[in-house]
């Protein structure tokens, strides 16, 4: 590793790399996709990642306008997808806590005034469209909070008990009752309430809570609906490989075919569960390989599935990344982020949050002068301009490299563009030779030095640390820039 004496050079770099040729043969790509696989993805989402948006605790006011301040550090922190949590009026009979959890429908059709109301939300959505941001929105089609416009007009659309009452999806899910897709009158219902958000509010597609516990023939009709008026981006919360903790053994339905006809990403969820337990020191870090392995088994390479490392459920249930993942939390950032999946970022992960967020009461995030605003936003930048990273390409290369225990190193690359990534997570420092690498020069992302690396060339990764490394073009032949 030989580091080139280039002064003021840098910028010139970093410009020439977004200019680099991204061209590829078609030998280089993965096989076509089966033909079931119908799904296309808005043209906006292949370079994006996902930040998904807790209206009632991002700011004191909890407040769609209050959001809308934050929209301009959000666009130059790279993020191309907003995912909204739910916007609707929240059910008061059986409600938990003070505020109720926003995933108790009251009325699919309005807003709830705690966050403001509709022209808000279309101010926001505009505001966003300007920045070249898209926006999701977070969708409960599987039950209604117990006093729900649907429940007073149709109590015929919901599953009933033993004695004709009402009853719970979820046994814990005491502040909600179970719709009933057997009902044709509740899918049109349930469809056409989608089409009026799209519709009135210009979104831009949803997030489909618990997807799999709802019929997937209703997905994939809904979404050809919704694309008569828009592309849409579909986000399912549901894993065709990991079954849900909260079912009752025997009641899991992978339900597959999500990402066929439905749906543009699917959670990840077995990857989450596999990072927890690699910080746990429950199973090796080289137990990525073979998720990989299953992953790219199980599903095409035009596919998303959407890497985390906390959500709105994990911080408030399980416990924040600090408590789980400990020192891993960083390193494992930087993987979800740069593994061939579409990442997602919680609010307050910039903020390094370090509490867990009372899901039904007011509790605004700490943001502390954000102090992992410029962490996130050199990786979703990275993920927003670099071709080797783009989402569901299958001409985009992924080549594992040999590394010691408790690191992980890989090589994402198309034609000439390619990113070399080297995690660590051990307590103590690793050197890694490159036995594998293409010669090239190359800039570190977070430290912006430039470098000559090639095969046989050593990276030193810190204890609990990260290495990424972006290729830029070749200098000319006669040396001069």
């Amino acid at each position: 590793m030989v580091s080139l004496r280039l002064p003021l050079l840098v910028g010139l770099l970093s410009l020439l790399a977004a200019c680099q040729s991204s061209s590829t043969s078609e030998t280089d790509c993965a096989p076509a996709a089966p033909p079931q696989y119908t799904i296309k993805h808005p043209a906006w989402a292949d370079s994006a990642s996902i930040y998904e948006v807790n209206i009632r605790q991002y700011t004191p006011e909890g407040t769609f306008r209050a959001f809308e301040a934050h929209l301009p550090r959000l666009q130059q922190m790279g993020v191309g997808i907003l995912w909204l949590m739910p916007v609707q009026p929240i059910g008061q009979l059986n409600r938990k806590g003070s505020l109720g959890s926003q995933y108790s429908i009251q009325d699919y059709r309005a807003v709830n005034p705690e966050f403001g109301t509709m022209d808000d939300l279309r101010h926001l959505v505009a505001e966003a469209h300007k920045r070249g941001m898209h926006v999701i929105l977070d969708w409960v089609a599987n039950h209604t909070s117990w006093d729900s416009k649907l429940a007073k007009e149709h109590p015929e659309w919901f599953t009933k008990g033993p004695q004709g009452q009402f009853v719970p999806p979820v046994a814990d899910w005491q502040d909600v009752i179970d719709l009933d897709f057997s009902k044709p009158e509740l899918r049109r219902y349930m469809t056409e309430s989608m089409a009026f958000w799209v519709r009135e509010a210009d979104l831009d597609g949803f997030r489909c809570d618990v997807a799999g516990l709802v019929p997937m023939d209703f997905w994939t009709s809904t979404r050809q609906v919704l694309e008569k008026q828009k592309p849409v981006f579909m986000l399912a919360e549901w894993d065709e490989l990991h079954e849900p903790p909260f079912l009752k053994k025997g009641e899991f339905n992978p339900n597959t075919g999500m990402l066929e006809k439905a749906f543009d990403a699917t959670y990840a969820l077995r990857m989450r569960y596999l990072l927890d337990s690699i910080s746990r020191g429950q199973q090796p870090v080289a137990a990525l390989d073979k998720y990989l392995q299953v992953e790219r088994t199980r599903y095409p390479a035009n596919t998303y599935l959407m890497y985390f490392t906390t959500s709105h459920d994990i911080n408030s249930w399980d416990g924040t990344e600090y408590e789980r993942l400990g020192k891993n939390a960083l390193p494992q950032a930087v993987l979800t982020a740069l593994l061939p999946g579409i990442p997602m970022v919680y609010s307050g992960q910039e903020a390094a949050l370090k509490k867990r967020l009372r899901f039904f009461d007011k509790d605004t995030i700490p943001w502390n002068d954000f102090p992992l605003q410029d962490f996130y936003t050199r990786l979703l930048q990275l993920k927003k301009r670099n071709p080797a990273l783009r989402n569901g390409d299958a001409c985009s290369q992924f080549t594992r490299l040999a590394s010691p225990a408790k690191t992980y190193a890989f090589l994402r690359r198309k034609g000439k563009a390619s990113v070399l990534t080297a995690v660590n997570m051990d307590a103590q420092p690793h050197q890694l030779t490159m036995a594998t690498l293409g010669p090239g020069v190359y800039r570190e992302v977070f430290s912006g030095q430039v470098l000559r690396l090639g095969s046989g060339s050593r990276v030193l990764v810190p204890a609990y640390g990260y290495r990424v490394y972006e290729r830029l073009p070749d200098p000319p032949r006669d040396g001069l820039w």
